[in-house]
């Protein structure tokens, strides 16, 4: 079957909340890459939680706000199967994880090497920018990985493991830390997997559901679990995490939630001069503990994204460091059937940990 008989199609939300599938551009009969492009056919596509809470919501804080027809995915690999003019280092046939931020590297941000900061980054499936979810796709070759013979889903699952290894690196975590993580949704298992890879010890994950404890476990048996019980304050939640790290107050919290008790929770548990590295997207607006963290000279950070990740998750992938991280990959669907894929990513009854969309070579 030739490219341009296999039309090309995409996963859409818009304004009035839809989501659908429809054609895409490029026309699958007008692939024509620009001279420092790859047209990529993009074969496994993760969901993320961002993408359901654009079509579900419209917006994430101010400024990302779905206001026109627009592509969803970000966590993407495939194969390349056109080159531009000046692509030196790519050809068809290489198989690539696609990293969805392009910086302008004009800006101080980027000349500075904090790219991921670009005020002009056009970064896929960010309003208005169409993501990757879809058949065909143009995408710069300085941001297409290579992965040889990874399989796609592994490749797709770079993406969000170039979070939790950013927030890793950010975050100082040192061989022998005790560690808490806060919330064992997608990016705390991954970050659970690379906090054990880095040598922490205990390393302590929380959640309200049992289930997703439970997964986390199987993933890193170490781990130590703690279910936070509704309707139980910060404090207490905190005297669970010291008490589940055997008296321990962790040094390093990952914060992968973005909920208001859930910070609070890790600050509250953190030893002096410990660290709270918050990776989860929550509120525009949220209070702290002041004083406790004042008085405990506890620093908080934060991570917009990633940068110089991907080269470096390859290698930990292929090195077998994240032992189990392609059992995440909990639910399997078709380009086609990208409507149920987001319904049973977003329904938490279905158990989905990451719903992966397929689109055969």
């Amino acid at each position: 079957m030739t490219i341009s008989q296999k039309p090309n199609i995409g996963v859409y939300t818009n304004p009035a909340h839809a989501l659908y599938v429809a054609p895409a551009e490029p026309a699958a009969d007008a692939l024509t890459p620009a001279p420092e492009e790859v047209i990529v056919h993009v074969v496994a596509t993760g969901i993320c939680g961002s993408d359901i809470h654009f079509q579900k919501h419209g917006q994430i804080g101010p400024t990302m706000v779905v206001r026109d027809e627009h592509i969803l995915g970000h966590e993407s690999a495939g194969v390349v199967i056109s080159v531009g003019s000046d692509v030196k280092d790519l050809v068809v046939g290489d198989r690539v994880a696609l990293e969805p931020g392009v910086p302008c590297y004009k800006c101080d941000v980027c000349l500075s090497g904090h790219y991921n900061g670009c005020p002009d980054v056009q970064f896929k499936s960010t309003p208005p920018v169409p993501g990757f979810l879809r058949r065909y796709v143009n995408h710069p070759a300085r941001w297409c990985h290579k992965i040889n013979d990874m399989p796609y889903e592994l490749g797709a699952l770079l993406e969000p493991l170039s979070v939790a290894l950013f927030g890793v690196e950010t975050a100082g975590l040192k061989l022998g830390d005790p560690v808490v993580i806060c919330g064992a949704g997608p990016i705390g298992i991954v970050s659970a997997l690379c906090a054990r890879a880095a040598g922490a010890e205990p390393i302590v994950i929380t959640d309200i559901e049992q289930s997703r404890l439970d997964f986390a476990k199987s993933l890193v048996p170490s781990l130590r679990t703690v279910l936070v019980g509704r309707g139980e304050t910060a404090e207490e939640t905190a005297e669970h995490i010291i008490e589940a790290a055997g008296g321990l107050r962790p040094r390093i919290c990952l914060e992968c939630t973005g909920v208001q008790s859930s910070l609070h929770a890790g600050i509250y548990s953190l030893q002096f001069r410990g660290v709270c590295h918050c990776i989860g997207v929550g509120a525009s607006t949220q209070s702290i503990p002041f004083m406790i963290l004042s008085v405990n000279e506890i620093e908080i950070k934060f991570q917009y994204r990633y940068m110089n990740q991907w080269p470096k998750a390859i290698r930990i992938v292929n090195a077998g460091l994240l032992p189990g991280i392609e059992k995440m990959i909990t639910h399997r669907f078709a380009l086609e059937d990208a409507v149920s894929a987001f319904e049973t990513s977003a329904n938490p009854k279905s158990g989905s940990v990451k719903v992966m969309i397929f689109d055969e070579e």
